[in-house]
């Protein structure tokens, strides 16, 4: 069995579950790809993404066929139409297209385009029969249509599942009708995921939340029997209210209707309610099984953001979970990973737990459910290790049977850092409260003793990072010392006079974690760009860079002997690097970067796009994103802040600095950043002093992002919340300013009776006018 993965550099992988090995790999996008579907015979493929292009590949032949162009934003998904050999895609731009894609001599082209969805829409699916689409937007809204096929040889075929399809002539241009609208559905959020299960009777909804809802899909018999019904109940409520002569009419071409023709069958008459399946997380994907057993109607898959699996059966009229399947990673990102002395076990830590690895077997050996971790370290006896957390404790763990044996208080703020000192009698903690705090351990009675080492004097200040220092490490003989920072730039410094020898800049984002190799001057990076770069910090050189995550990656652990290293990611994956024995050529690597960027620059150039005559240009490009970057960078840091109000400070502070080109700054904020700031100025609209700046960014958002704001309801409550506070700020600052002018000018007046000389004040625009209306007329 083949599986088509698409990735965030846009290439597309086509892997054999069987022997586990990527047989083909497309590069045909120039972002990610959001979308993919494979027709019914599995040899072809269609491809979306973010660059608004659809691409069909040939699986078997492992070439691209075509590249279709015509959506104004991202693919959000995509559907075959096989009987008629067509392509259905939706789209960020709110609107369906229908591709007829012919045969191998015909070039596909665009033969339908259906507009009236208010947003986004997510996703489309079809049913096996082919006789009905259904896409689900940001609204509340699930639109249908019925699916009209033309054919040039006969009437109708059959789709392969028994099914008759009936060709329409009418207007051979329309492949889809609208069907009608469901409009009540329970949940408030967008429409994430719309399914038909494999023979059609169910489909389900999963919203971008907790909840999937299951609709009935009624046969035609059935529909028709029901549609009957309900005429059968309008006739009699018709009637009672005296309308017998009307009825009749009406019954009679009802009747006629019901025998000859389909239009009277609604869309309550085919899809009702019937389930609604709450997870206890967030649930990002859904799926139904293809074989579900023989005494099930259906059997539904969820894949929740906790790195969960669960099943539930339908059966009759009644929905259960049946099993759970758990995964030995971690629920969230991992913060921070330390290998033991002799290498035999990995701690790693997320906010919820501490986990134990074999990194040989890669099996998880313990969990210890510790909440708000922030960093850990191993003992050298790797008898016990130690964890930081948010709250500023010490959480000392006897490895051996994972349980918590002491709590010790050792900062006021968050614990960040725990790192050894070269003699292994003690450790470093660095934390949110300002403080680096020195500490040496004695085991007595199996138990460590912590104690506080005083009357230390510093050494050495280095100064030269722009932005924070997020992590540092000291090389084994004590000559040197590495920084990365927030500032995507790592440090070599000497330890003898502080000098800094070298600044590298290859990281595209902040540098999080920096490490020695032991006994040696190799140094390896990692940051939220992805990237783990390896460097030779004696010659200055970037010497290989790996990729594999597909989020930022966060902590990184060394062996001893230098033969491995494991790095953890926002993704939730831990990865075991091994060094291996095949030759390595700098020049080769050098040349291969250099071709990367190359083709990168080149492209950028090919997207940019020549401004018209009369645009708008932005004024001073490179300080204004350097102002962006210093506003998302603030957005980072605040988020770990402890305190509510210390985060709002912080973005306000980061705001004060940019007042002067607060519009520059805010059009070139992404929207995803714009979404982040709102709740720090829904705290900061409390501030009486700030409301005139707070109104400012607000105002400018609302109308650079209105549509997007409108439909997205979770923001609704934020900027309810902002009316309210905004408007009565405003109007007391009016106040204020009017009762200060008119008691300056009282002052004014008083001192002018009292006095002969007469006190100037700067006037306004329309006693300037006056003034010199009236020496003219001298």
């Amino acid at each position: 069995m083949q599986i088509a993965c698409g990735y965030g550099d846009g290439s597309v992988r086509i892997w054999d579950s069987d022997t586990e090995t990527c047989d083909n790999i497309f590069n045909g996008h120039n972002g990610a790809v959001t979308a993919l579907r494979y027709n019914e015979r599995g040899d072809m493929v269609a491809s979306g993404g973010q660059d608004k292009d659809i691409v069909l590949w040939d699986v078997e032949m492992g070439e691209g066929r075509y590249r279709l162009r015509g959506h104004g934003d991202q693919v959000t998904d995509l559907v075959f139409l096989d009987s008629s050999n067509k392509l259905v895609s939706s789209s960020k731009d709110k609107l369906l297209k229908v591709w007829d894609l012919g045969n191998l001599n015909q070039t596909p082209y665009c033969m339908q385009t259906i507009s009236g969805h208010h947003s986004e829409i997510w996703s489309i699916d079809r049913d096996p029969d082919e006789k009905y689409l259904v896409s689900g937007s940001a609204d509340r809204e699930l639109r249908f249509y019925t699916i009209k096929h033309n054919f040039k040889d006969g009437q109708s075929i059959s789709n392969g599942n028994g099914t008759e399809i009936v060709s329409c002539e009418d207007n051979k241009w329309e492949v889809l009708k609208l069907f009608g609208e469901y409009n009540k559905r329970q949940s408030k959020y967008r429409v994430a995921t719309v399914r038909f299960n494999k023979s059609g009777n169910l489909l389900a909804c999963q919203e971008a939340g907790k909840t999937v809802e299951i609709f009935n899909v009624l046969n035609e018999a059935e529909s028709k029997r029901k549609a009957k019904r309900r005429l059968r109940r309008e006739k009699e409520k018709r009637n009672a209210k005296g309308e017998p002569e009307v009825m009749e009419d009406g019954d009679a071409n009802h009747e006629a209707g019901e025998e000859g023709n389909n239009h009277v069958v609604t869309l309550s008459d085919v899809f009702e309610h019937f389930q609604t399946i709450r997870a206890a997380k967030k649930i990002c994907s859904i799926s139904f099984c293809p074989n579900p057993p023989k005494n099930l109607r259906a059997t539904l898959a969820l894949s929740l953001n906790n790195n969960l699996l669960e099943f539930y059966s339908v059966e009759g009229a009644v929905t259960k979970k049946t099993h759970t399947i758990e995964l030995q990673g971690h629920r969230s990102s991992v913060r921070s990973l330390t290998l033991s002395s002799d290498n035999s076990f990995v701690m790693s830590t997320s906010d919820t737990e501490v986990k134990l690895w074999n990194p040989s077997t890669s099996n998880c050996l313990h969990t210890i459910d510790i909440p708000n971790l922030v960093s850990g370290f191993i003992l050298p006896n790797n008898k016990y290790a130690l964890v930081g957390t948010k709250g500023g404790n010490m959480e000392i763990i006897d490895t051996g049977n994972a349980t918590v044996t002491e709590v010790v208080e050792a900062h006021g703020g968050s614990v960040q850092s725990i790192v050894r000192l070269p003699n292994e009698n003690g450790f470093v903690t660095g934390s949110l409260d300002g403080y680096v705090k020195f500490w040496e351990y004695e085991v007595k009675q199996k138990s460590p003793q912590v104690y506080y080492m005083d009357k230390l004097n510093p050494f050495l200040t280095l100064y030269g990072h722009k932005l924070p220092v997020l992590c540092m490490d000291v090389s084994s003989d004590g000559d040197l010392i590495v920084t990365g920072s927030q500032d995507k730039n790592v440090k070599i410094w000497g330890l003898d006079f502080g000098d800094c020898h070298k600044s590298m800049f290859f990281h595209r984002s902040s540098v999080k974690q920096v490490k020695f190799v032991s006994n040696t001057h190799y140094v390896v990076s990692v940051g939220k760009d992805k990237q783990v770069n390896y460097w030779d910090a004696d010659k200055f050189e970037l010497l290989l860079t790996i990729e594999g995550h597909h989020e930022g990656v966060c902590c990184l652990a060394i062996s001893n002997l230098g033969d491995f290293f494991v790095t953890g990611s926002v993704d939730r994956s831990i990865r075991r690097w091994d060094r291996t024995d095949e030759p390595f050529f700098l020049e080769e690597e050098n040349q291969k970067r250099l071709l990367e960027r190359y083709e990168s620059e080149l492209k950028h150039a090919a997207e940019e796009e020549i401004p018209e005559k009369g645009a708008v240009a932005l004024v001073g490009k490179e300080k204004t994103i350097d102002l962006t970057d210093e506003l998302i960078n603030a957005l980072d840091v605040a988020a770990e802040y402890e305190g509510k109000k210390s985060r709002s400070d912080h973005v306000m502070y980061a705001l004060s600095k940019i007042k002067s080109d607060l519009e520059w700054v805010l059009l070139c904020l992404p929207f995803t950043d714009a979404l982040r700031l709102l709740p720090y100025l829904e705290d900061l609209a409390s501030y009486p002093d700030q409301v005139e700046l707070v109104s400012r960014v607000v105002t400018f958002l609302f109308q650079m992002h209105f549509h997007q704001l409108v439909s997205t309801p979770a923001i609704k409550p934020i900027l309810t919340s902002l009316k309210e506070t905004l408007y009565p700020g405003l109007k007391e600052r009016k106040d204020i300013i009017g009762y200060n002018l008119a008691w300056i000018s009282h002052i004014k007046q008083m001192l002018d009776s009292r006095s002969n000389v007469k006190l100037k004040f700067p006037l306004d625009a329309k006693e300037e006018r006056d003034r010199k209306k009236i020496r003219l007329m001298m």
